[in-house]
């Protein structure tokens, strides 16, 4: 087990930023963190990495106890901060042999730091000073200063900011690829990423898990909630279809198409079914829309 969080709270005088969160991680996962701003994320990570500690709880890292053993769990982690901290009068390379040091590489330092430069795409710009790069780059020297001890765990708050759409691609594909061996949980508020990067996702909203689940199995839903589209072979007016048992939104799509979303539990396709052969209806087709992360996330965060 690589990552353990037992019934974690953290409060900050009378105000609640995380309220008995409690989950656990395997190694070779990638797990988003996701919630609105102000719902206890980053007071999370910042436990995770011993930077503050729980007002109650338990949290452990390959089983060092964040609070019991933090020099451990930090040679074990590697962090990405939202705001990455990083000395903007230092080289990339000289910064990232400073980090180098402090991790005491020792010999195994300069081939670490080609190694980083190299998957992180900056051979071209590490003879640069930071303050010169573009905030992408920048972003590239945060992650590359974060794995350059070769963690067994990768925490990434918002790692993919101020990127361009062709290095969203490679970071996206970098940290699939150290997901097949270490865990790896970020946090973003861009619900393709978590689509496109991760195996699991957890919600938080007002410090409480609200969700944890695989995002195939988010995304998949149930057939209640889920919405249908359906060609009929026939014109169906708008006041028809709103004769439909158990409907609760329809909207016209094409001539012959409809998106219809279903008030209540039970399977809808039945009920469609049974309704057009009623009423002398042929569907030519009919298909089930999944909810995209998006939806699932303003549904559990709205409101509550």
């Amino acid at each position: 087990m690589s990552v353990k969080v037992e019934q974690i709270t953290k409060l900050y005088g009378k105000q609640k930023a995380l309220d008995e969160v409690s989950f656990e991680i395997s190694q070779g996962e990638v797990v988003g963190l996701l919630g609105p701003n102000g719902a206890g994320k980053s007071t999370l990570m910042k436990i995770l990495t011993c930077f503050i500690p729980p007002s109650s709880g338990v949290a452990s890292i390959n089983g060092y106890d964040v609070q019991d053993n933090p020099i451990a769990v930090q040679r074990l982690v590697g962090y990405l901060p939202e705001h990455n901290p990083l000395y903007l009068d230092m080289y990339v390379r000289e910064y990232l042999a400073f980090v180098a040091g402090i991790y005491g590489l020792g010999s195994k330092a300069a081939k670490r730091i080609d190694e980083m430069i190299d998957i992180t795409g900056l051979d071209a710009e590490k003879h640069k000073k930071i303050g010169a790069l573009s905030k992408g780059y920048r972003q590239r020297v945060g992650i590359a200063q974060s794995m350059i001890h070769d963690p067994e765990v990768l925490i990434l708050d918002e790692p993919t900011s101020g990127l361009d759409p062709n290095q969203l691609v490679d970071i996206r594909h970098l940290i699939k690829e150290i997901g097949r061996e270490k865990t790896v949980i970020l946090s973003t508020h861009i619900m393709q990423e978590v689509e496109a990067i991760c195996d699991r996702a957890i919600i938080i909203h007002k410090g409480r898990i609200v969700a944890d689940d695989q995002t195939t199995n988010l995304t998949k839903g149930t057939k209640s909630t889920n919405a249908i589209v359906v060609e009929f072979e026939q014109l169906v007016t708008t006041e028809f279809i709103h004769q439909l048992p158990g409907l609760k939104h329809a909207s016209k799509l094409e001539k012959r198409n409809w998106l219809l979303e279903p008030s209540s539990g039970g399977d809808f396709s039945q009920v469609l079914m049974k309704w057009a052969i009623e009423n002398q209806l042929k569907i030519k087709s009919m298909r089930q829309v999944e909810r995209s992360m998006e939806e699932i996330f303003q549904q559990l965060t709205r409101n509550q």
